[in-house]
């Protein structure tokens, strides 16, 4: 009997051993936990470098007028060489989360991209070093279920639909509304509050437009060039399952310095507002079209001075390496305030201090018209430079009123030609 038990037993064991690879894991033996991906996993390191040329039909006196990055003509300029390190916020967070992002620039752009105060005078060479953006990021589940999320130091402003990020444009040389229309930077706060799906709120105060902190009377390296502060703030729509949006902004506050010359004027630098206004509507028709319209209205109430005008971009997707995109632009200068020319390369910084020293060519009281074609073009590359992309155009700039401010104050109107390579590159 014991033989028998014993035979049933070990074979039961050499069954069970042949077939333990059929066996079901059982539901109580769970599977070890992920590890869930730590801050800094999502920390990155990249940048890009972009290096562009233009030819002017009027040779090269009074330069490309109307253009401030692409101002040079028959030139060749390196604009941006921009390093980028960040943590985005987690746009699936649903409790607090914070991060931050610090992007530096050498090159021909930053003579219109300083902060002042901040490295706007340190090298009087066309190529020069900014900050472009250097602030901290927070998400706090206040208010509403997409919670608020704030930006607390130096970042780039909510308006227009073109940037200073080179690869961000469709285009190389930039619009009328950009270089005259809009603020490029600011330092302060910025809160956007998640109203539901459709809807942003865009809250915030800063130091002005281009501005850091402090200043004096007739100070011409100060932070700031007066003493007050100023509102931005606007609405986002995101419509139509995110096939349009809508972007209305405004930045409210004192934009003229605090130096002798405005002052005798008759202008309180530190109370006379400007009123910068800008809606960008983006609506992706189809898989391949996208339609872009940018329409802006700037006021200066110290010099009784407006300027406003409407931009309308067109980007077809011809195959997954090429782009064309159109763009038309009319802008009103109707007092020859806003849009100039800059002769030097610390021309421009130094007007926005109010130095006398520092010279600034108007166009004079102008209408603006400009069409613009380019192509973005994604050849294929080694998976090293993957995104490096060339933009040609071929760009008409003229004065619809009569006005001669091309080619040295001779033309009225100007022919352009250019392209930039941006060359991209990842460290983490």
């Amino acid at each position: 009997m014991k033989k028998i038990i014993t035979s049933a037993i070990l074979g039961l064991a050499a069954v069970t051993a042949a077939n333990a690879a059929d066996v079901p894991v059982p539901l109580y033996k769970k599977a070890p936990p992920v590890a869930l991906p730590s801050w800094w996993d999502t920390l990155t390191i990249t940048g890009h470098v972009e290096v562009g040329g233009t030819l002017n039909s009027n040779g090269t006196s009074g330069g490309n007028f109307g253009q401030l990055f692409t101002d040079r003509a028959d030139s060749l300029f390196l604009n941006q060489a921009l390093l980028t390190v960040q943590r985005p916020l987690d746009p699936k967070a649903t409790g607090y989360d914070f991060g931050f992002k610090f992007q530096a620039m050498y090159g021909s752009d930053a003579r219109y991209t300083h902060f002042l105060g901040e490295f706007d005078q340190s090298i009087g060479e066309r190529n020069q070093f900014d900050i472009v953006e250097a602030h901290a990021l927070f998400h706090l589940p206040w208010l509403t279920s997409g919670g608020v999320d704030v930006k607390v130091g130096q970042y780039v402003t909510l308006e227009g639909a073109e940037v200073i990020y080179a690869p961000d444009n469709a285009l190389y040389t930039h619009s009328y509304i950009f270089n005259f229309g809009i603020p490029f930077k600011h330092t302060g706060v910025m809160t956007t509050t998640h109203v539901n799906p459709m809807l942003d709120i865009y809250l915030g105060i800063d130091t002005g437009v281009n501005t850091t902190f402090g200043n004096r009377f007739n100070c011409f390296n100060c932070g700031d060039n007066n003493k007050a502060a100023a509102f931005h703030g606007g609405i986002g729509l995101n419509l139509l399952d995110g096939a349009l949006t809508v972007l209305a902004t405004t930045h409210i506050g004192p934009e003229n310095p605090n130096v002798s010359s405005v002052v005798l004027a008759g202008v309180d630098p530190n109370t006379a507002l400007r009123y910068l206004n800008d809606v960008t509507v983006i609506w992706k028709a189809t898989d391949k079209l996208t339609l872009t319209t940018d329409l802006n209205y700037i006021r200066d109430d110290g010099f009784n001075a407006t300027g406003y005008g409407v931009a309308q971009y067109a980007t077809y997707a011809i195959n997954d390496w090429l782009k064309i995109t159109g763009r038309g632009e009319i802008w009103r200068d109707n007092n020859g305030f806003f849009v100039a020319s800059f002769p030097g390369n610390l021309d421009f910084v130094g007007i926005e201090h109010g130095n006398p020293l520092a010279t600034a060519i108007s166009g004079g009281a102008t209408t603006y018209g400009a069409l613009t074609v380019g192509l973005a073009i994604k050849p294929p590359v080694p998976k090293e430079l993957e995104g490096l992309t060339i933009r040609p155009e071929i760009r008409y700039d003229a004065s619809l009123n009569n006005t001669t401010p091309f080619g040295g104050g001779t033309k009225s109107s100007q022919w352009t030609f250019a392209s930039d390579i941006t060359i991209p590159f990842k460290i983490k």
